[in-house]
C-alpha cells in the first residue's frame, strides 16, 4: 500500500510540476512567437533571447502591491482564483502521458504516467470538472462589484456553456469509436489502426475550435477583451490573485492540448511503438506526447497572433449554428461506421 501511495504522490509531483514549468515556458513562447509572427523583436533584454522574462514578471508580480478594492464581496473575491487555480491542477490527473504497463517501480506497476490509470469514467470526470472553470470567471466577475467585470463573467459562463455542448459531443464520437470511457483505451485503440483525426476529422476540427473558447483564447477571448472591457472578469485582481487566473489559463490550455492528443492525434503513441517495451517505451513515449502537446501549443500561439477576435453574436452563432450540427453530424458517421464494422 506504500508503496502504491509513493508512486501515486510521485506522479501528482511530477504532474504538478511539469505543469507549472509549462507556464513560464509558454509566456516565452508566446511573447516571442508574437514577436516572431508580428515582424518585432519580443523580449531579448533579460538572459539569451530574453529567456529569464518570465522569471523576471513572476517575481514582478510577487511583490506588486496586492490591493483589494473596498466593495468587493471578500470571501468569494479571494475565492475565485483558487477555484481556477485548482480546476486547472486537477483535470489532468486522467491523461495517460505515456506507455509503461510492464514498468515496475517498487514492485508496483506503473501504469504510465497517468495518475488514475483505473478510473473508469476518466472523460466524464475531465469534462465535469474542467466545467467548473465557469465559477471561478462567474465568482470573480460577480464578487468585483464592477460593471466590466460583471458583464465578463456573463459572457464567460454564456461561452463556456455553449461551447462545452459540441465539445463533449465530439468527443461521443471519439468514445463511441473506442468502447470505452478510459482515455488509455482510446490511446492503445489508436495505436492500432488510424489515429482518430483521419476518420473523425470534422470532430477534430470542432473539438479544437471549441478548445479555443473553452480557453478563453484569440478569437473567442470576449470574457476579457480589453478593448471593451478593459480586462473583463479579473480587472479589479492584482499581484498574485491575478498571476493565479493568469496560470490557470496556461495550465488549461496544456491540459486541453493533452486531451486532443489524446482523444485524435495517437495519444503517446508513436510509429514503431508495438516493437519496444519496459523503459525505452516508456522514455519515447512520453517524448512523443510531449512533442504533440507542443505542436498544439504552438497553434494556440499561432491562431492568437493572426485572427481578429469575433463579436459576441458571432462567437455564439458559430456554437450554435454551426459546431454544434457538425459535431451531431460527425456523431452519426461514427455510429453508422461502427456499425457497419468501418470504425
Amino acid at each position: 500500500m506504500w508503496a502504491e501511495l509513493a508512486v501515486t504522490a510521485a506522479k501528482l509531483l511530477l504532474i504538478a510540476v511539469g505543469l507549472l514549468t509549462a507556464i513560464p515556458v509558454m509566456v516565452w513562447v508566446e511573447r516571442r512567437g508574437a514577436a516572431f509572427i508580428q515582424d518585432r523583436l519580443g523580449p531579448n533584454r533579460v538572459g539569451p533571447l530574453g529567456l529569464v522574462q518570465p522569471i523576471v514578471d513572476a517575481v514582478k508580480l510577487f511583490f506588486k502591491e496586492d490591493v483589494t478594492p473596498a466593495a468587493v464581496t471578500k470571501g468569494l473575491y479571494f475565492l475565485a482564483p483558487m477555484v481556477a487555480m485548482f480546476v486547472a491542477l486537477a483535470t489532468f490527473i486522467v491523461i495517460p502521458f505515456g506507455a509503461g504497463a510492464d514498468v515496475t517501480v517498487f514492485g508496483v506497476p506503473l501504469k504510465g504516467l497517468q495518475v488514475a490509470p483505473d478510473l473508469e469514467i476518466g472523460v466524464l470526470y475531465l469534462l465535469a470538472l474542467g466545467s467548473l472553470s465557469v465559477y471561478g470567471m462567474v465568482l470573480a466577475g460577480w464578487s468585483s462589484n464592477n460593471k466590466y467585470s460583471l458583464l465578463g463573467a456573463l459572457r464567460s459562463s454564456a461561452q463556456l456553456i455553449s461551447y462545452e455542448l459540441p465539445m463533449t459531443v465530439a468527443v461521443l464520437g471519439v468514445l463511441l469509436a473506442a468502447g470505452s470511457l478510459r482515455l488509455d483505451v482510446v490511446v492503445s485503440q489508436q495505436g492500432d489502426r488510424l489515429w482518430n483525426v483521419v476518420p473523425q476529422f470534422v470532430g477534430f476540427i470542432v473539438f479544437t475550435v471549441a478548445a479555443f473558447a473553452e480557453t478563453n483564447r484569440l478569437p473567442f477571448d470576449l470574457a476579457e477583451a480589453e478593448t471593451e472591457l478593459v480586462a473583463g472578469y479579473h480587472v479589479e485582481y492584482s499581484s498574485m490573485k491575478f498571476a493565479a487566473f493568469f496560470m490557470s489559463e496556461y495550465m488549461n490550455m496544456v491540459t486541453v492540448s493533452a486531451l486532443l492528443v489524446t482523444l485524435y492525434l495517437g495519444g503517446w503513441t508513436f510509429p514503431g511503438h508495438r516493437a519496444l517495451s519496459g523503459w525505452p517505451l516508456l522514455l519515447l513515449s512520453v517524448v512523443a506526447m510531449l512533442v504533440k502537446i507542443a505542436l498544439v501549443l504552438w497553434t494556440f500561439v499561432w491562431v492568437r497572433w493572426s485572427l481578429p477576435r469575433f463579436r459576441y453574436d458571432q462567437l455564439m452563432r458559430l456554437g450554435w449554428k454551426a459546431l454544434l450540427p457538425l459535431a451531431a453530424l460527425n456523431l452519426v458517421w461514427v455510429s453508422v461506421g461502427v456499425a457497419k464494422g468501418w470504425l
